[in-house]
């Protein structure tokens, strides 16, 4: 009990520390500090790849360049979505894993793409500014009182101080939501897609609303009343005189493959086995049974069920790429790598297949296999530098080879980017030192001290 009480408190801290951030005006922490601030997120090449499948065409709707956007999978099993500074969107895993349709993680993201399109995020900046000191004051009181194990008194005091300030805030937001969905409807309808998945999600949405709805303050909530968002797209569902097509055939499977996938790798296997009995023969089930196996684990099912995904579709890179992982996580490394090549050679724009193989060629520990690895990584952090955990491999990898100063650069590389910038300047200084004056990796650590110390200039200004 005494856990899930901490649990409740950290949760409502949490809470409180996010709504701070809004009424100051702090920045949300971005994925390249997020995992020294506690913020976990997914990487899968195969969910990031049916996201931004289904959210190409709405941001082009929406007149936004799709390579602009980067789509964040936060590992939460709470029910959001939300944009950033930035241009970023997160998207929780609980969110991918309630979905019972491609539709309606579509409608979820046609609405947060009506935000970016309408630069909620700028003029939310502005009403912030006018939101007093005392109400600032009141979430400041409040988290104390969290932190000190009095969470009743800390919302008394959050609710005291925000009463008058916060609430017009509120109503700001309430009317960038109407905005959003009213801009969703638009990308949908300019898509030819239909607005059921949007309305669906908010059905989903009011049935979990309505278990504490005598306790809420309609002035307190963060979107528009649910039941007014609802009558909207039903109105607008009834009325559009849009060409609506009917769901790519291929989405359905792609939803439920990424829903599967969540499942079976966050929950236990026991429970995946339970969701997905051996009497469900469906692709989707026999690639969660595939997962479960293996985090059993049960090396020999698991390559069993994989080995008929992939017999049934050969060209599918990403069935292959859990071939390789299965093996690779039982340690059988030299097998494991031949599938993850095969997953590269039938995706190779694929940074994080490219990364798996080249985590896998570094494991194998011979020259040939480090070279080829530095080669992939070096592919993969040209178009896309802001991978820390490719900037880890290849530090390995330099290492392996004995280039010390090449190494440091690429571990001080992966500091900057998580925010450890103290730790940054340090590896840098030291690649400086054992790497040629003036070469392009000395320049770069030079870059990464300016960088880290302008950070840290940064934090003490705030």
């Amino acid at each position: 009990m005494r856990n899930i009480l901490n649990k409740i408190r950290l949760l409502q801290f949490r809470i409180l520390i996010v709504v701070l951030c809004l009424v100051l005006g702090v920045s949300v922490a971005f994925p390249q500090s997020a995992a020294a601030k506690g913020i976990n997120f997914i990487r899968d090449a195969e969910i990031e790849n049916t996201l931004r499948v289904f959210a190409t065409p709405l941001f082009l709707a929406a007149g936004l360049d799709p390579d602009s956007i980067r789509i964040h999978i936060v590992n939460d099993n709470s029910l959001n979505a939300f944009v950033a500074a930035g241009q970023q969107l997160f998207v929780h895993s609980g969110l991918l894993m309630q979905t019972k349709s491609a539709g309606e993680v579509i409608g979820v993201i046609a609405h947060e793409t009506g935000h970016i399109a309408g630069g909620h995020l700028v003029k939310a900046a502005s009403v912030r500014k006018g939101v007093s000191a005392a109400t600032a004051l009141g979430y400041i009181l409040g988290g104390a009182a969290v932190i000190a194990g009095r969470p009743d008194v800390g919302t008394a005091l959050v609710v005291g101080g925000a009463t008058a300030g916060f609430r017009s805030y509120l109503k700001f937001s309430r009317a960038q939501e109407a905005s959003a969905d009213r801009a969703a409807t638009r990308f949908l309808d300019r898509t030819q897609q239909s607005s059921q998945g949007l309305l669906e999600f908010m059905e989903l949405m009011s049935s979990q609303e309505l278990l504490n709805s005598s306790h809420q303050d309609p002035y307190m909530r963060t979107h528009p009343i649910t039941q007014e968002r609802i009558s909207y797209l039903r109105n607008h569902i009834e009325n559009t005189r849009a060409n609506i097509k009917a769901e790519p055939k291929n989405f359905a499977m792609m939803h439920d493959r990424m829903k599967v996938k969540l499942q079976a790798f966050m929950q236990s296997p026991a429970r995946t086995l339970r969701r997905y009995p051996e009497s469900d023969q469906s692709m989707p089930a026999v690639y969660a049974r595939s997962i479960a196996y293996h985090r059993k684990p049960d090396l020999p099912r698991a390559l069993e069920l994989v080995e008929r995904l992939i017999d049934a579709l050969p060209n599918d890179p990403y069935f292959w790429e859990l071939k390789g992982q299965i093996l690779f996580e039982s340690g059988k490394v030299n097998e494991a790598r031949p599938f993850m090549e095969r997953a590269v050679e039938l995706l190779p724009r694929s940074a994080l297949l490219r990364i798996g193989l080249a985590r896998a060629q570094i494991e194998t520990n011979t020259p040939a296999m480090t070279e080829a690895a530095i080669g992939n990584l070096d592919l993969v952090l040209t178009s896309n530098p802001d991978y820390p955990f490719a900037w880890r491999q290849l530090a390995i990898a330099y290492g392996r080879q004995k280039k010390m100063g090449e190494s440091s650069r690429a571990l001080a590389e992966e500091a900057l980017l998580y925010g450890r910038n103290d730790a940054a300047v340090a590896i840098a200084e030291r690649a400086k030192k054992l790497l040629k004056r003036g070469s392009p990796p000395w320049l770069r650590a030079e870059d990464i001290i300016v960088a880290a110390k302008e950070n840290q200039n940064a934090a003490k200004q705030r």
